[in-house]
């Protein structure tokens, strides 16, 4: 069976269609999941076929890459010395988006119903950040200080990452979120409005992401270890490592560049009590 993968930005989709007789079958989802599977009948198995390959054409225009299963090679390979993972363009980061005027009010009204809920139970923090960022994604990638609808009350939730918990703290991983559907712009803003604040053990990890000086890298890496592979509404664990293959040429070019390496790198971080940290630096050496 064929499959297809589309994996960009927090992204991170399959997609495997079949044909048996006058049936198109198809099975899609997150990867690492068994995804959701649907049937369309046909009068005859050449209609099957012709929706069949009709399907396939659009998913490549839309940018899914064909894979085998598992991930292996079509055909062997002779064995070779290992060598370093190929560095390929980054995916982009935001799909491309045109915004209109609804699309800009909606985000606007997406973020001050998050601000409304910090410090609240922490699921509805949750529900809302979620919602905030669908929001956001449909803006393309704007730098939230250009509209005067979105900076304020962007600007104010990011000053909520170093709150007390009393004032009502927004969780690093959500504002990290809420950063990836933006320019990298905002990112960098935000970090030097974090660095006036105490630090903890989150913040410390994304200072250590941004010592990589390239804001684009260190947002991308801060996201991947903040996240929490497995919690409802997050990414598997098999999505996070296909973004970090990506992501994982361009960062150790960067560090040897300067003379570093990924290994050194990673003990610079100190997860302290935080497992879940702790756990994600060790898949970065994976």
């Amino acid at each position: 069976m064929r499959r297809f993968e589309f994996v960009e930005g927090t992204s991170s989709k399959f997609w495997q269609p079949e044909v048996q007789g006058n049936l198109f079958i198809v099975t899609f989802g997150r990867i690492g999941t068994a995804g959701q599977r649907k049937e369309k009948a046909f009068p005859d198995a050449a209609g099957a076929e012709r929706e069949y390959e009709k399907k396939v054409a659009e998913k490549v225009r839309e940018g899914y890459q064909e894979v085998t299963a598992g991930g292996a090679a079509a055909t062997p390979t002779p064995a070779a010395a290992p060598r370093a993972p190929e560095k390929v363009p980054l995916p982009r980061r935001v799909p491309v988006a045109t915004p209109t005027q609804e699309t800009f009010k909606a985000a606007a009204d997406a973020l001050a119903a998050l601000r409304a809920r910090l410090g609240w139970r922490s699921w509805e923090v949750t529900s809302r950040a979620r919602s905030a960022r669908r929001a956001l994604r449909a803006l393309g990638g704007v730098d939230p200080a250009a509209h005067a609808e979105l900076a304020a009350t962007f600007d104010a939730l990011m000053a909520r990452v170093v709150a007390t918990p009393k004032e009502g703290r927004l969780p690093l991983r959500h504002a990290l979120g809420l950063l990836s559907e933006l320019d990298v712009a905002a990112f960098s803003r935000a970090v030097e409005a974090w660095r006036r604040a105490p630090e903890t053990e989150a913040l410390a990890m994304v200072r250590r992401a941004e010592s990589l000086g390239e804001p684009e890298l260190a947002l991308r890496l801060g996201l991947l270890l903040a996240e929490r592979p497995g919690m409802k509404g997050s990414a598997s664990e098999e999505g996070w490592g296909k973004r970090w293959g990506q992501l994982r040429p361009h960062v150790e070019a960067k560090l040897s560049s300067s003379g570093g390496s990924l290994t050194e790198w990673v003990k610079g971080v100190s997860p302290g009590s935080d497992t879940q940290l702790a756990g994600r630096l060790s898949r970065l050496e994976a």
